[in-house]
């Protein structure tokens, strides 16, 4: 029994160094093989109809960076791009600089506008220009308005002023004022004030005449300390349709000229016995009345009373 299993193990141990002594002598022969048929080399890389496509990709990139290259250059040089800036617009210290016509087509926002010193500034709209200032809270306070039928102003107050910084127009909800020393009024049918106006002086230019009229309505004229009309190298006319009234509350109307007219005076009946002089008496109603009595030998007033009825 003990040599069966002796025996056993034995055969067990050949088997499994054939095993192991097979590979080894497949490998060794595969070695021989090789060294005798010499050295095998392995080709890397492209060959063929994929490496064509592939140059060809290659030169197509070329061509497409020259041609981008060509147009940046080309764009550079028409915008005229330099190191201040790009065209007519250039970059300053103190802002931008715009030279010759610019067309803005949104709004523009900036602090300060102005032209070249010596040049004007011009702004040109085919509708219209506005100019709005505005808050904190993007409210407009003030608006200038410059279209094809008008020119609007929207503000609190509008003033117009000199050099010098006299107020020359201001105008408002309460009042408009005129702070020049003159103020003509050139246009052929004069101006309507539908209110009163307050002036110091009223005339016309030289050789020209000065109208006052009201229409409709009637004409006042006060002055606390006087009212003074002269026509140096005229005529003066005054002419209403009903009556005009010279009234002085406490002191006296005076007529001083050469001549004093008065053409239109009614005239009282004289004695048809009596000779047609042309010497009459002015005589006086206690209402006032005026009227022509033939002058007599002594006064002829009392007998004419009946036409101060």
């Amino acid at each position: 029994m003990k040599l069966q299993s002796y025996v056993k193990n034995t055969m067990d141990v050949l088997a499994d160094v054939i095993k192991l002594q097979m590979p080894q002598e497949q490998y060794a022969h595969r070695s021989a093989m090789q060294s005798s048929e010499g050295p095998q080399v392995y080709k890397v890389g492209i060959y063929g109809w994929r490496k064509r496509c592939l140059y060809f990709f290659v030169l197509l990139l070329m061509i497409l960076i020259l041609v981008n290259l060509a147009m940046t250059i080309w764009i550079l040089k028409v915008m005229n791009f330099t190191i201040d800036g790009m065209g007519n617009l250039r970059i300053t210290e103190k802002g931008l600089k715009l030279e010759g016509d610019s067309e803005f087509l949104k709004p523009l926002y900036a602090k300060e506008i102005r032209s070249r010193p010596g040049n004007p500034l011009y702004f040109q709209s085919a509708r219209n220009v506005t100019v709005n200032i505005l808050n904190e809270k993007t409210k407009v306070l003030t608006r200038l308005v410059t279209g094809p039928q008008a020119v609007e102003a929207h503000s609190q107050k509008f003033e117009v002023k000199s050099l010098s910084g006299k107020l020359l127009f201001s105008a408002d909800d309460n009042e408009v004022v005129v702070g020049a020393e003159r103020l003509r009024v050139l246009g052929a049918e004069g101006t309507v004030f539908p209110k009163s106006i307050e002036t110091p002086s009223v005339r016309a230019d030289p050789f020209k005449e000065l109208r006052l009229e009201s229409p409709t309505r009637s004409l006042v004229m006060e002055a606390p300390k006087g009212i003074e009309i002269n026509a140096e190298a005229g005529n003066m006319e005054a002419t209403c349709r009903t009556e005009l009234r010279l009234e002085s509350k406490d002191g006296e109307i005076t007529l001083n000229a050469a001549n004093i007219r008065l053409p239109r005076l009614p005239l009282a009946s004289h004695s048809s016995t009596g000779s047609r002089q042309k010497i009459y008496e002015l005589c006086v109603c206690s209402n006032g009345r005026l009227f022509l009595s033939q002058a007599g030998a002594s006064s002829t007033c009392q007998i004419n009373t009946s036409i101060c009825s």
